[in-house]
């Protein structure tokens, strides 16, 4: 073999060298692709699941049927009193009235807040817009109605303290609000202090014996005995 030929052998070898390093050593790693994420199809009418409603806690004295009303009632009472409202106040008075049973009657009135047909009849005359319908069988017309009606006698009545105003407010709401006039100066005239209740206006009244004794008591079980078990929904007005 010549001298060329030689050289021409070893520069093939040296190429073929070169080429295998370079086709094993240098050539680039592809990864592999992640399988796709396949997102399964939704019947547009079907509707995920939702929690369940937290379950109230039943306090005692408080029937389990109030519950039904929590939120209606508290959306009422915020509505036309503020976010400040009475609340238990208000929950505490109709348990008084009717237990909490929206057809509950008795001689002279019916629904929720037992207003009898001349109340109701007034209150759907005095606010037609919201209340125009008259319907005191009606859970919602009924919440709303008494929420708006101690409210327009609670903005008539003054006192010397919150729960002794709320407590003149409950007489108005269940004898009637000329009563309480009358009340306040026969109260006077006896030396009690006319701007309180507890205590003094309370204790006078030409009423008959039994509307006295319902009067009264009426107010003192709603803010003395009944209020206290609603303190969960909002706040007290003693």
């Amino acid at each position: 073999m010549s001298r060329w030929e030689f050289d021409l052998a070893g520069a093939l070898v040296l190429i073929v060298l070169i080429a295998i390093i370079a086709l094993s050593g240098c050539q680039p790693q592809i990864e592999p692709m992640p399988p796709p994420v396949v997102v399964p199809e939704v019947a547009p009418d079907v509707v995920a699941p939702q929690p369940p409603e937290p379950v109230p806690v039943i306090a005692p004295g408080v029937p389990r049927d109030a519950y039904r009303y929590q939120r209606e009632l508290t959306g009422n009472a915020r509505a036309l009193w503020g976010i400040s409202a009475p609340v238990a106040t208000f929950a505490a008075q109709v348990h008084q009235e009717s237990g909490w049973r929206p057809d509950a009657k008795s001689r002279f009135a019916g629904g929720l807040a037992q207003f009898t047909p001349s109340t109701a009849d007034w209150i759907s005359e005095a606010f037609p817009d919201e209340l125009g319908a008259n319907q005191p069988f009606n859970p919602s017309w009924a919440l709303r109605a008494l929420v708006r009606y101690d409210k327009h006698l609670h903005d008539r009545i003054n006192a010397a303290t919150g729960c002794d105003r709320m407590a003149f407010t409950l007489s108005a709401y269940n004898g009637g609000a000329g009563w309480i006039t009358k009340d306040r100066a026969l109260a006077a005239q006896g030396g009690a202090d006319p701007g309180l209740w507890w205590g003094h206006v309370e204790r006078y009244s030409g009423r008959a014996a039994w509307a006295f004794e319902e009067n009264r008591g009426y107010a003192k079980r709603i803010l003395r005995v009944l209020e206290p078990k609603y303190k969960s929904w909002g706040p007290l007005s003693c």
